[in-house]
């Protein structure tokens, strides 16, 4: 099983839905940089379950431990291994699903892939798996914003088929991002994000949507072209989150239907280097960052657990009506922030490694 994303900052995570316990090894942090838990706990909060009426209502703290890589607050350059305990398990609400597979999910899949599957949640499948991404994200995000400050910033954009107003990309933060349990920056738009949401969750049903991010203050020529380009390592990075069903970049699938004319980015001097105008590359030009803002969308499908019933058959084609148990998000969006930034965050951390090795050795 491919548990291990980055080349020179490398992530690998653990650990099933309803076992003992959840995390990652992170290896290729540099040495000598502060870290403690508190630096991974706040994502770990914004990306925890039980923490509104728009999200699942299992109940987990998802304290996070730094077992090894550092001491007295400082990396070692030695893996650090990080670990959540599962504390709200509840795999009996999966007894009546062991045999009938959910219409959407991974269960057949797996079933087929390794002749034996985590019944209960998903297993690997599930979204708790993203706790590891979250602590490796995390530590990532402590690397570059010490070095060369890079923040990323993602929110929800979309919810079902309403649509927030494009914020400020250069003035967008976490805490205006956080003043609302949708984590829309759009808060009027977000009241009848939350109302769609509950209304899905009455109803037993679930809605998807949409998750935009901008990553600012990357520096120029990160990507490894040709076929580790910055935005293919991105999309790749987005994609493997569970429940993503889409991913563009800058001006997306809009930008099919402009002319040339408009969409290039035409040079201006700012400061002492060169920069664009306008930003339909989406701070990406031939796969290598270019210094500007990097702005994508990921589009997340609606949750396929549902407490509707379903016509379906089980593992053996016989009819059957499945109509789940158990506790699941309505709509993962308001949650999947976090998971967003974290996988940004790994992604332009090992390319950053991978630049400053190629640059010393060249």
């Amino acid at each position: 099983m491919a548990s291990t994303f980055g080349k020179l900052f490398r992530v690998s995570t653990f650990g099933e839905s309803h076992c003992k316990g959840v995390g990652a090894i992170v290896d290729g942090c540099p040495s000598g940089m502060d870290l403690n838990e508190s630096d991974i706990q706040t994502q770990l909060d914004r990306r925890r379950p039980g923490q509104s009426n728009v999200a699942t209502e299992r109940n987990e703290k998802d304290q996070v431990t730094i077992q090894s890589g550092t001491e007295l607050g400082k990396t070692l350059g030695t893996p650090i291994s990080l670990f959540v305990p599962n504390q709200d398990q509840r795999p009996g609400d999966y007894a009546d699903m062991v045999d009938i597979p959910r219409p959407s999910h991974a269960d057949y899949t797996y079933q087929m892939k390794y002749g034996i599957r985590a019944s209960s949640g998903g297993g690997r499948s599930s979204a708790r798996e993203t706790i590891g991404r979250i602590c490796g994200g995390a530590i990532a995000e402590k690397f570059l914003l010490t070095g060369p400050g890079v923040e990323i910033v993602a929110w929800v954009s979309s919810v079902a088929d309403l649509d927030a107003k494009t914020p400020d990309l250069l003035t967008i933060n976490r805490k205006k991002v956080d003043q609302n349990i949708i984590r829309c920056s759009d808060p009027d738009v977000a009241a009848s994000m939350e109302k769609i949401i509950i209304q899905a969750k009455n109803e037993k049903d679930s809605v998807g949507g949409i998750v935009s991010c901008v990553c600012r203050n990357v520096p120029p020529g990160l990507g490894e072209p040709v076929f580790d380009k910055l935005e293919a390592m991105l999309a790749r990075a987005m994609l493997s989150i569970p429940a993503t069903k889409g991913f563009d970049i800058g001006s997306g699938f809009a930008g099919a239907r402009m002319k040339g004319s408009n969409h290039n980015d035409p040079f201006v001097l700012k400061g002492d280097l060169l920069g664009t105008r306008t930003n339909f590359s989406g701070g990406i030009q031939g796969g290598i960052s270019n210094g500007e803002p990097i702005v994508f969308r990921v589009a997340f499908k609606p949750p396929a657990t549902i407490g509707l019933p379903q016509q379906t058959v089980d593992f053996n084609g016989n009819p059957a009506v499945l109509e789940a148990k158990g506790r699941h998000d309505p709509c993962v969006v308001a949650r999947a922030v976090p998971i967003v930034e974290s996988m940004a965050a790994l992604v332009i951390a090992d390319c950053l490694l991978q630049h400053r090795a190629g640059r010393y050795w060249n």
